[in-house]
């Protein structure tokens, strides 16, 4: 895997988020020459500034739905390999801005493999959706890739319709273009540093430390949760995939196994276990109206047969290992050097 990034400039799209910066760096550790284009961190302090990105990689500060920027980025730099994960991430958010959501997920996704079609410099590209577009029926069998897509709230009839655009421009232009270009659906993952709001690790961690009480809105809820080295490894993975056979394109689960779950309210107690004793009130919203699944599987046999890919830790000691580099983060310990020896610890 080193061999094949090593010295390739690689463009990756991202909004704001941890996952992304987490990627930045292992491919920069992988003597990647790495082209960040995205809006500025939206929080402070942000995981991008601690890891101190600024000094390793080409910052490029701009939406993704800005085509004319897009265009004379990848002009400039001449990207070979595109890692695409800008966009709203939020369910709950967009149901507040569906019109936001929908452009820059849907519209986004498309000023993408518009480049992608147009831009002879790249070669290789992975999309990165979501598990949510499915047609979540809440039943015991995991989704498999070819399993129907369909979409409930604005954010995941927003990832279907990138899905969609995917599959057109796969079948219409890139396929005879000899682009290679691959899906991943990969659940919520978790690793420490993740500050965005409504998300449950996050919201752990902040009622905690603001010595606030923890309102859990659906405790029954079934939540995998999915160490985030394992899911941007298998990025990487399909990446090298897509460079040796063509048999490698499409869709693929990123998912913990089907039976390494547990319920809104397991994780909650063990977090509080890890970190020390506090206080946490179950108060559903009655005037909650928007859709939340209380079960969602997929099936990642595809990613297991054909990239050898297989989480390495249960969600157990995911949590732990995560709350305790939260810990680590308080106080004060060398964030860059923590990172650094968590991937090759991890390879």
């Amino acid at each position: 895997m080193q061999n094949f990034y090593k010295w390739k400039t690689i463009l990756l799209t991202w909004s704001t988020g941890f996952k992304w910066s987490w990627l930045a760096l292992w491919l920069h550790s992988l003597w990647a020459k790495v082209i960040w284009y995205a809006l500025d961190p939206h929080t402070q302090p942000n995981l991008f500034d601690s890891l101190r990105l600024n000094d390793k990689i080409v910052q490029i500060i701009g939406d993704i739905t800005d085509i004319e920027l897009l265009s004379k980025t990848i002009d400039t730099y001449k990207p070979e390999m595109v890692f695409h994960l800008a966009a709203q991430p939020i369910v709950r958010d967009s149901y507040k801005d569906p019109i936001y959501t929908i452009k820059t997920n849907a519209i986004g996704t498309t000023a993408v493999l518009e480049m992608i079609r147009i831009k002879e410099c790249i070669k290789w590209a992975v999309l990165i959706t979501t598990d949510k577009v499915y047609e979540n029926k809440e039943w015991m069998r995991p989704y498999r890739e070819n399993d129907r897509l369909w979409w409930f709230d604005p954010y995941s009839s927003s990832k279907a319709m990138s899905e969609l655009v995917i599959d057109s421009y796969t079948k219409s232009f890139l396929l005879e273009l000899n682009k290679k270009v691959a899906v991943v659906r990969a659940w919520n993952v978790i690793w420490w540093w993740d500050r965005s709001k409504d998300r449950l690790i996050p919201d752990i961690v902040r009622s905690i430390m603001q010595w606030e009480k923890l309102i859990l809105r659906n405790p029954d809820a079934v939540r995998p949760r999915q160490y985030m080295l394992e899911a941007l490894f298998g990025y990487l993975i399909i990446g090298t995939k897509l460079f040796e056979n063509d048999k490698y394109l499409g869709a693929y689960n990123f998912w913990p196994d089907v039976t390494d779950t547990l319920k809104v309210i397991n994780i909650v107690t063990k977090a509080i276990e890890i970190l020390w004793k506090w206080e946490y009130e179950i108060k559903p919203e009655t005037n909650w109206k928007m859709h939340e699944a209380g079960l969602l599987l997929l099936d990642n046999t595809k990613a297991k047969l054909l990239l050898w890919w297989t989480p390495k830790y249960n969600v157990q000691e995911v949590l732990k290992r995560t709350l305790n580099f939260y810990r680590a983060f308080y106080t004060n310990e060398n964030i860059e050097k923590l990172a650094l020896e968590e991937i090759n610890q991890f390879m």
